[in-house]
């Protein structure tokens, strides 16, 4: 197998959005008590999450690995409110509102409903986090995280096989306490997630068949799939699916024409994740452990050229701030 490094990844390893939906791993205790006696806290409100990301290399048994996690004492705002325009077979057309504020939030609070704001979280230590069940390359069956300035990630020169966690088998993480009350959440393994779609292409009379290869252990985890065809250009909308693991998917013609109306941008994508999710609550809230494996991939749209210079479009075009050939 190859090995990988543990690195941190671009997100902030907290409140991401990824973490939620509860019960698509092990349920980690979720609603249980944090072990200290304290009561818990409301599991709607996503506090924290330790997240352990693969991304498929090209070839197989290859891939990056990152783990990171980290907790506040509130849920994140967000500046966006996204709304369902339309469902179908567990997949969700939402489109953004932003809210509007008469009096400035400043910066120490986002408004996330008109004329509401509501301040930032800050982040804890849970102090030490002893994690238990990733392929180690050292052979040892458990590493600690010390928190540094809030955020958990593995000590310098750790590294693990790919993929880091096996398909199905238990993995946990247990805060000894701090700020934030001692706690253990637990999840299962994915296994690394290889769609089958040579192009994915959107076109508004026809419907959009996505195809992987099924995992070898039935409810373990779900596909997340996030659609999303105009975020350089402002994002219009998005479709977004939290549907069972079985090796396809169908966004139905219909559905797609209306993604497509929203409007389109440069550099149109796809992310498909297997996930297996964990919870559990503190009292500020819900902690997740969520275990993915991920593709991103381009979307193919008639008449959409995309770019970053006018080096890359067509004679008589310009690279418009959209990143489209216009």
């Amino acid at each position: 197998m190859a090995l990988v490094t543990l690195a941190c990844s671009s997100s902030d390893g907290g409140n991401d959005a990824s973490g939620s939906g509860g019960s698509a791993g092990g349920s980690g205790g979720s609603g249980g008590s944090t072990g200290s006696g304290e009561p818990t806290g409301d599991p709607t409100k996503l506090v924290g999450a330790f997240q352990v990301r693969s991304l498929p290399g090209a070839e197989p048994g290859t891939g990056t690995t990152s783990v990171i996690g980290k907790i506040y004492d509130g849920p994140t705002p967000s500046q966006i409110v996204w709304e369902v325009k339309s469902e179908e077979g567990g997949c969700q057309l939402l489109t953004p509102r932003v809210p509007f504020c008469n009096e400035p939030c400043g910066g120490s609070a986002v408004c996330v409903e008109d004329d509401t704001c509501q301040p930032y979280p800050a982040a804890h230590s849970a102090g030490n986090v002893t994690v238990t069940g990733l392929n180690l390359e050292s052979g040892e069956a458990s590493l600690v995280m010390s928190p540094t300035a809030n955020n958990y990630q593995p000590p310098a020169g750790v590294k693990l096989l790919y993929p880091p966690v096996d398909e199905g088998e238990a993995l946990s993480f247990e805060a000894s306490g701090d700020f934030f009350s001692a706690f253990k959440v637990e999840a299962k393994g994915v296994g690394p997630l290889a769609l089958l779609n040579e192009t994915i292409e959107l076109k508004p009379d026809q419907p959009l068949q996505l195809t992987w290869t099924p995992p070898a252990q039935a409810n373990v985890a779900k596909i997340h799939v996030k659609l999303d065809i105009s975020h350089h250009g402002g994002t219009k909308g998005m479709i977004e699916c939290n549907v069972e693991d079985t090796g396809s998917l169908e966004l139905s013609a219909s559905f797609v024409k209306q993604l497509l109306d929203l409007g389109v941008a440069g550099f149109p994508t796809i992310i498909v994740t297997r996930k297996s999710v964990g919870s559990t609550t503190i009292p500020p809230g819900r902690v997740d452990l969520v275990v993915s494996s991920q593709i991103e991939q381009a979307v193919v749209i008639a008449g959409i050229t995309s770019c970053n210079d006018d080096s890359q479009c067509p004679e008589g075009q310009t690279c418009q701030s959209d990143l489209t050939c216009k």
